[in-house]
């Protein structure tokens, strides 16, 4: 049975702090990566390609001429759609001959490359992606509602929480996905001599604390719905 402690007649609901370690870990990566990808981005790689060039080399030496490399806004924005099969830079890649651009840039043609060998977790990932968007968009209404009008161990309740771990579901089948995606990336900018060993290394380090992006997203929602559980599956414990 869930009992919060009480501290002079205010209850303390201790789940709380898994919320609150789930907010300071995504807090601390997304820090991590924008301050390693700026030291980075100072860093010109030697070879002088910027990140579209690579790009598109990359694609070209693998088979894939036909998927385009287009310029889009914003800052890390860069991404491989693999519905239209598009691969997107953004301001910081597309022009930019860093090692931090290159790395990126490298990165999302992992993606193209997975497509293209139908990489499981990412036919996976992409099989999941409208229930994790309904998962993320309904699963905490939907307990909500079923607060409201049954309690805590209603079956809206119940039918929430598992709504929502489908968004957990594509957090945490996105993680192979991006540390694949980088293993490729740098094997491949190595192997085309586009960066030596040494910033090799430094592309790894803006790969890796991206990836902690992601590793924290996953850690967060999991701490989420382990509250949900914990909360609401005592309550209708209780009801029993």
């Amino acid at each position: 049975m869930y009992t919060g402690m009480n501290y002079y007649g205010y209850g303390f609901d201790w789940t709380y702090l898994l919320v609150l370690a789930g907010a300071i870990l995504s807090i601390w990566a997304s820090s991590r990566v924008n301050s390693t990808f700026q030291k980075y981005a100072k860093v010109r790689s030697m070879s002088g390609l910027n990140g579209a060039q690579v790009a598109r080399m990359i694609l070209d030496r693998n088979g894939l001429s036909d998927i385009p490399v287009e310029h889009v806004g914003g800052n890390l924005s860069d991404h491989y759609d693999p519905t239209k099969r598009v691969l997107r830079l953004s301001d910081s890649t597309y022009h930019s001959n860093s090692v931090a651009a290159i790395g990126v840039a490298a990165h999302e043609c992992g993606h193209a490359l997975q497509h293209k060998e139908g990489y499981g977790p990412l036919k996976l990932r992409s099989t999941i992606v409208p229930a994790a968007n309904l998962g993320s968009r309904l699963g905490i209404p939907i307990i909500l509602l079923g607060l409201f009008f049954g309690g805590g161990g209603s079956f809206l309740v119940k039918l929430g929480i598992w709504v929502f771990s489908l968004a957990v579901l594509f957090q945490i089948v996105t993680l192979p996905v991006e540390f694949n995606a980088s293993s490729r990336a740098l094997a491949v900018l190595e192997g085309y001599g586009v960066l030596g060993q040494e910033e090799n290394k430094k592309a790894k380090k803006v790969l890796s604390a991206a990836a902690m992006t992601y590793v924290a997203a996953a850690a967060s929602s999991i701490l989420q719905l382990l509250r949900l559980i914990i909360l609401f599956g005592s309550r209708g414990s209780d009801r029993d």
